[in-house]
Formats: C-alpha cells, structure tokens, sequence
C-alpha cells in the first residue's frame, strides 16, 4: 500500500523555469513600452528645462528691476547669444563704470546664469531690447527699452516679451513634430 501522500505528489508538476518563448514575449513587451516612454520622457525633461530658464530670466529681470528701484543706482542685464547667457552690472557713480553685481554664491564672483548649462541646458535664441542685447534700468527701476527674449529647447520655443509696465511670459509653444517623407 502508497503512503497517502505519494499519489498527490505524483500528479503535480514541478516547473522551475520560463521557457524561451515566454522569454521572448516578455523582452519585445518590455521593448515596445520602453519605445513608447523613453520619448515621452524626453519631451517631459525639455518641457521643464525651458519652464525653468523663462521663470530663472523672468525672475532677474523684476530683481534687476528692483534693486535698481531700491538702490537708486542703474543696474542692467546682458544677454549672450554666443555663450547662452547673462550678466547683471550695477553703476558705479564714484567710478562712472559698470561693475558686476555680486553673485549670489559668492560676493567675489559676478552674477552670471548660464542657460546652456544644467539646470536649464537651454539655448539662448535671441535677446532684443531696442535694438541691442541689454536692458537699462533707471535709479527709478524704469526700463531704456521694451524688449523680448527668446528660449529653445529641444522643440521647444518660449518667449518673454518685456515691457515698463510687465514682464509676460508668453505661453509655450507646442513642438512640431518632423514631417517625415
């Protein structure tokens, strides 16, 4: 006579491992899914990139305005489509010259943001305040000019127009897909 435990052990199987073609299923799933997110991702990252270099230059723009306000000096902000940057100086009365505002790392370094570079990786387009690359402002914080700045990234284009009254950030403009041929 069986033990009564051996005659249940006898029909079960025992599988201990995935066959080739479960494998393979799992491989192309894995494969279309990271197809379908890994663009998506991309899209994601260049959409807060460019979110971040408006807001960063939308942001120096009111402080330069008021700090040139509050200290009754004029200060200015230039831009660099060459290096993807810019700078904020203050007047120097005692020395009539243009100085470097300090950065706010470090009171030995000027006040430079470099939008090529991480956090933003942006591309510095084009910067157009009355026909040059800089905005003036008066001891009273009033702007020489109105002006518009121009942000890429990736597909990404955003536009900060710049007037005495506001700063508008214009709302983003939708990539455009390549058409393909």
């Amino acid at each position: 006579m069986k033990p009564a435990g051996s005659q249940f052990r006898s029909h079960q199987s025992v599988r201990r491992a995935f066959s080739l073609l479960e494998m393979v299923v799992v491989v192309a799933v894995i494969g279309v899914l990271a197809g379908i997110a890994v663009p998506r991702y991309g899209n994601f990252v260049a959409l807060q990139h460019i979110k971040a270099a408006a807001a960063r230059v939308n942001i120096d723009l009111g402080l330069t305005q008021r700090q040139a306000k509050f200290s009754s000096k004029q200060h200015k902000v230039v831009f660099d489509t060459a290096t993807h940057s810019y700078r904020i100086f203050v007047w120097n009365t005692g020395g009539s010259v243009w100085e470097g505002l300090p950065s706010l790392r470090s009171s030995n370094e000027t006040y430079l943001v470099e939008l090529g570079e991480e956090p933003y990786a942006a591309t510095l387009v084009s910067a157009d305040f009355g026909g040059d690359n800089e905005v003036i402002f008066d001891g009273y914080g009033t702007p020489d000019s109105d002006g518009t700045v121009i942000l890429q990234v990736g597909l990404y284009t955003q536009t900060i127009t710049f007037d005495p009254d506001a700063i508008t950030v214009i709302p983003l403009s939708h990539p455009v897909e390549p058409e393909i041929q």
